[in-house]
This record gives structure tokens, sequence and C-alpha cells, in this order.
């Protein structure tokens, strides 16, 4: 049976760091905001490594002493390769400008909820174990939402505008069979919690660590809790050699890296083991009439720079901004909606071209390059950090380090014939794989 019709003025579907933070934002600024979790906080979810760009967004919605309560500082990040003799250790303060030079690891069940709290904090009326079931866009009216509870009670809601903000659900760009697989990427991920790990020491011991292997790259990363967050993100055609259960599949490829094996020596699994597949994917488009995607709701690349995250709150504050100017300015509405768009696409761009060749030879001679300091170096940093908007006197030797990269893979044809051909396997049409909880 379905109930009478409710109303607001801006639904916002999904309760992770994107939803979150633009119900925070708009509550704040007097719009009333009705925000649909379909789980209840707080909840499991992987992406636990924050940028230092983050902070300053963290302080402008007013929860910095909560993410410092939950967190362990992370100044950087340790890149260890098979093929390269010492680990190499990346320090945040040395970017191009180091105004925000250290971020968090946090446990992403606190983390989520930190900020879920927050937007009821600011006045976003928010509603969990509530699943958005159907949409109908109504002429010139907004949207009608059709959900469900965990009663199985149905309502209806009238929105003047929506905002997607379900994460890897995808709510309206499958509604609108608009997304699609990555044509530049693939790549599948396995991880769980271990307890006992051997962490850096000293003032690093929060750091990330990226430690490639045959089949892809592992991330290990530090909780306050004392668990260290471990994963493989790897090739699909890798993940569909599993003919064991997850657990025993993580344990068997963290056995394939001898240096994080060593790190794990006295380790014990403490969680359950999680596999995604089909990791990459983006949407055609990131706006439309009276709705938009924020975050891993209009795309998603891969994990290995931490991006998730940040890119999810960052497109919450331009989303904010977007969805108040279609509503105070309707005949403004394409021109801002435009705006917004330029700002989702660019983040992803940035970062992807590091990504579609992190396993390849020549990038991995870069990250693991340990000579004097230099202008490209600090650009390379810049990007590590977050810091991909503004690019502020240093998009130049950014330029400088993608030529580099280009000729160290010209000088070893084959390594770089090898990497181009697995890369080719690897994004070919797949299977989409379930994710396995």
């Amino acid at each position: 049976m379905t109930e009478p019709e409710s109303s607001c003025e801006v639904l916002v579907i999904g309760g992770g760091p994107a939803g979150s933070t633009i119900a925070a934002l708009l509550a704040q600024r007097g719009r009333d905001v009705l925000m649909l979790e379909k789980s209840r906080h707080p909840r499991f979810h992987i992406g636990e490594s924050l940028l230092p760009m983050n902070m300053p967004l963290f302080e402008q919605l007013g929860v910095g002493e909560e993410m410092k309560r939950i967190g362990i500082v992370k100044r950087g990040a340790e890149f260890v390769s098979p093929s390269h003799g010492t680990a190499v250790m990346i320090d945040f303060n040395d970017a191009w400008d180091n105004t925000h030079a250290t971020a968090y690891q946090v446990r992403r069940d606190e983390f989520d909820e930190v900020l879920f709290r927050n937007a009821a904090a600011k006045g976003a009326r928010v509603v969990e174990e509530c699943k958005v079931t159907g949409i109908e866009f109504l002429a010139d009216a907004g949207a009608r939402v059709t959900t469900v509870d965990k009663a199985g009670q149905s309502q209806r809601i009238q929105a003047r505008f929506v905002v997607d903000a379900s994460g890897r659900d995808t709510f309206l760009s499958r509604h609108f069979g608009m997304k699609h697989r990555n044509k530049k990427h693939n790549s599948a991920a396995i991880f769980g919690h271990f307890a006992g790990a051997r962490r850096l020491e000293g003032e690093v011991e929060g750091n990330i660590s990226i430690f490639w292997f045959e089949h892809g790259w592992f991330w290990f990363i530090p909780l306050a809790d004392g668990n260290t967050s471990i994963g493989a993100t790897c090739w699909p055609y890798y993940m569909k050699t599993r003919q064991t259960d997850t657990r025993q599949f993580l344990l068997d490829t963290i056995a394939l890296c001898p240096e994080l094996v060593e790190r794990l020596k006295d380790a014990t699994l403490v969680s359950k083991v999680t596999a995604t597949g089909n990791f990459s994917y983006l949407s055609e488009r990131s706006s439309g009439t009276n709705y938009i995607l924020l975050g891993d709701a209009f795309a998603f690349i891969d994990p290995v720079f931490s991006s998730g995250v940040f890119l999810a709150m960052n497109s919450a504050f331009a989303g904010a901004d977007a969805v108040e100017a279609c509503l105070n300015q309707p005949r403004q509405a394409a021109r801002v909606l435009k705006q917004f768009d330029k700002v989702m696409t660019h983040g992803p761009k940035v970062f992807s071209w590091f990504i579609y060749r992190i396993t390849t030879p020549a990038m991995r001679d870069l990250l693991m390059y340990q000579g004097a300091e230099s202008k490209i170096k600090k650009a390379l940093i810049s990007v590590l950090i977050g810091d991909v908007f503004s690019k502020k006197g240093y998009a130049f030797w950014l330029l400088m380090f993608k030529v580099m990269y280009y000729w160290l893979s010209l000088s070893d044809p084959k390594g770089s014939l090898m990497a181009w051909r697995r890369r080719r396997r690897s994004i070919r049409a797949v299977d989409e794989m379930d994710v396995v909880v």
C-alpha cells in the first residue's frame, strides 16, 4: 500500500560522503533537504584513505575535530616495488602548495556516520533504512520518487530537485541507461582488515603503503583502532581465476608479494573478506533537468590515489552551488549545470592519466625515483594530495612529468609493449562480477 505523498525541495539519494556533505551545505543555506539512506549507520564501507585536500572541506563542514578524533594522521605515501631495491617515501609536505600537508586514515563506518549526523545537525531531514525504488521526472515540476522502508511500507515523495549520491548503486545512471564500463580501465579488488600488521615507525606510522605485484597492486592502510586495511586491486582476468573462497583467495594473493608477507607475518585476518568486480565505470552525463549526480554515482576509476572520497565531497560542494542556482534562477540552469559538469569531469580526468599507467614500468620508475627534489616531483606530489582543480604554478611541470613518462616508455619498448598488451587484456569486455560479502 502506498501512503499519500510528502514533499521536499531537495531529495538526496544516499547518505555517504557526497550525500551527507551536500545535505549539510544546502540545509545550512535554509533549503528543505530530505536525505534517504538505504542502510543504517554505522555500516561497513571501503575507501579509508583520505587526501590532504579533504581537510579544508572538513573545516567548512564543521567536522574537523571529529575527524581528528577518529583518524590516524597520514603524512605521505610509501611505494614498494619488487623491481626496485629500496622503498620510496613521498612526503605530502613537498607539494607545490603545502598549506594542507596531512590527511587521515579512517574507518569508513565511523567517518560516514560523522558526516551523516552532521547533516542532520545542520537541519537536513535524514531517514535511514529507506530505499529509493523508482523515479518519475515531471515536466517543470521536479520529480516524484517512490521509496520503501525496512517494514516494506511504500511512500511517494515529490521533490523540486534530486541529488543522486547513491554511490556504486548509480541509481539515476542506471535509470537513464547511461552507465558504461570504463573503456580505458578495468580493475577488481579484494580486501579485509588485519590485526598485528607491522607498520612504519614514528610520525609516518599512518602513511599508506602501495605494493606492486604481478597482477596489480596492494594497499596497506593503518587505522586508529590498531587494525590495518589490506586490499589487492587486480586485473579482472586474475580475479576470475579464483577457485577458493574469498578469504583464502586474499591470503593466496598476499603470498604473491614477499614484501607484504613480511609486514603481515604476525598479523591475523579479523574481518570478512570482500571482493568487488568491474570497478571502473562512467556515466554519460552528470546532470539534467532538476537532477545532478555526485561522486561514485557519476563515475569511479580506481582507488590507487585515494581520490574517491575527496572527489565525492568536492562534487558535493560544487553541487550545492549548482542546486542553489538552479532553484533560485531556473532560466540559468543549463549554464550552471554545464559548469558543474566541468568540475565533475576534470578531477577524474587528471587522476585517470596516472591511474591508467600505474602498473607500467615507466610509471614505476618515476614513482620510485630517489634523486634530488625537483619541480617535477613537487608537481606529482601536488596531484597526490588532491590539488587538481587549481594547479597553480605547477601545470607546466606536470606536463614535463608526462613528457618524461613517454620518454621512458620509448626507451623500454619491450616492457612498454608488454604493459600495453596486459592493459588491453584487462579492459576487454568481461562479464560483470558480483560483489561478494
